[in-house]
């Protein structure tokens, strides 16, 4: 098979294309050099329910819980995810080095029991970066109060983070201020800052999860007129507010004269849950220059089959204003709907992480006998 058109155009629009999946198996059967090749897939990230997919399967990772023995199931689990990730990011090395790094990226979570520890998280984000050890990765930090002083602090050691579980512009907004303090941190302390990477992740489809129920019970016209609509309104404003936050920042032009890039958004979630929508809808609706767009395999290969990939957010602010305000006045908040997708989001990722564990042991205690 040769290129696809459709994933083609949506990254000739400015579109990074990532895939929001990982496993053993997808590594050692060319599946990834595949979707390089064919899909213009240029990155990967993870997290802890991909890898509670991935580490469920009995097989694929015997032979490595076999050499390791009866070690620490913490333990196992972090060699198996990082030995994922390390040999994910050697399959994309000339992905990054063609685009100077600024894709070819492969994302690694800390543990997400650890959102709410600041000193915790930036400690294993270090493990994790040294542990990794290639400069194509990524390390996930969620966006909690408590992640964004560990998210300046991991970026002031030159280490390349993508911030995860955001939902609302006002933490989106925390998240860039984090992001260029860590970059005025690692440029103090001497780091490179040309290959330094990050992407504020940016989680779409589950905002009109919420909303629609909310709508749904309402059930007036207006009601009903904006079910399918607040989760694009809500990222078309998060690029607006990429667009405009680093020249309104006096910090800003100094660190990109030193070759610092704009920490870019990435929109996560994209799959669409709602069979009423397009299966391309959170991917169709969400492209313009220096967006990532991760995407589970389904979504990838329905934006493949028949998306668009045209530009599509340019001109678009105001009526997303629009939508947002029309849900204030049906009495919807927007900030009660992310703060609590935001908490649900970090105890989805604590139950699958618990899960991932329980598995593995029982993988250990299988192959040792």
């Amino acid at each position: 098979m040769a290129e696809n058109a459709n994933t083609q155009r949506t990254s000739d629009s400015g579109v990074s294309i990532w895939l929001d999946d990982l496993s053993r198996t997808r590594i050692e059967s060319g599946n990834l050099q595949q979707l390089i090749a064919e899909r213009n897939v240029v990155g990967v990230t993870t997290n802890p329910s991909i890898f509670q997919k991935a580490l469920s399967q009995v097989g694929p990772y015997d032979e490595q819980l076999k050499q390791l023995g009866r070690i620490d199931v913490e333990d196992a689990v972090r060699e198996l995810t990082t030995t994922d990730v390390r040999n994910a990011t050697d399959i994309f090395r000339e992905v990054a080095e063609k685009t100077d790094y600024v894709d070819g990226r492969v994302s690694i979570e800390v543990d997400p029991r650890l959102a709410h520890n600041t000193e915790e998280t930036e400690k294993q984000a270090e493990q994790l970066w040294a542990k990794v050890d290639r400069p194509n990765a990524m390390i996930k930090i969620p966006a909690t109060l408590e992640g964004l002083p560990a998210i300046t602090a991991t970026l002031a050691k030159g280490i390349s983070v993508n911030v995860t579980l955001i939902f609302s512009l006002e933490r989106y907004q925390q998240v860039i201020d984090a992001f260029i303090e860590g970059m005025v941190q690692a440029d103090k302390n001497g780091h490179d800052l040309k290959h330094m990477g990050s992407v504020a992740s940016f989680f779409v489809s589950r905002v009109d999860s919420a909303v629609d129920k909310l709508l749904e019970a309402n059930g007036s016209d207006e009601a009903k007129s904006l079910e399918g609509k607040a989760a694009v309104a809500n990222a078309r404003l998060a690029y607006e507010l990429f667009e405009q936050a680093f020249d309104k920042d006096p910090r800003w032009a100094d660190l990109e004269a030193k070759g610092a890039r704009r920490q870019r958004p990435l929109f996560a979630s994209t799959g669409t849950k709602n069979p009423a929508y397009s299966d391309c809808k959170y991917v169709d609706e969400l492209v313009a220059p220096q967006i990532v767009n991760t995407m589970p395999e389904k979504t990838l290969e329905a934006l493949a089959a028949h998306g668009d990939g045209s530009p599509s957010i340019e001109g678009t602010y105001e009526e997303s204003h629009q939508i947002m305000q029309k849900l204030a006045d049906l009495g919807i908040s927007i900030k009660d709907v992310t703060d609590k997708l935001e908490a649900d989001g970090v105890a989805s990722f604590i139950a699958s992480w618990d899960s991932v564990l329980s598995d593995v042991q029982k993988g250990i205690d299988r192959v040792n006998g």
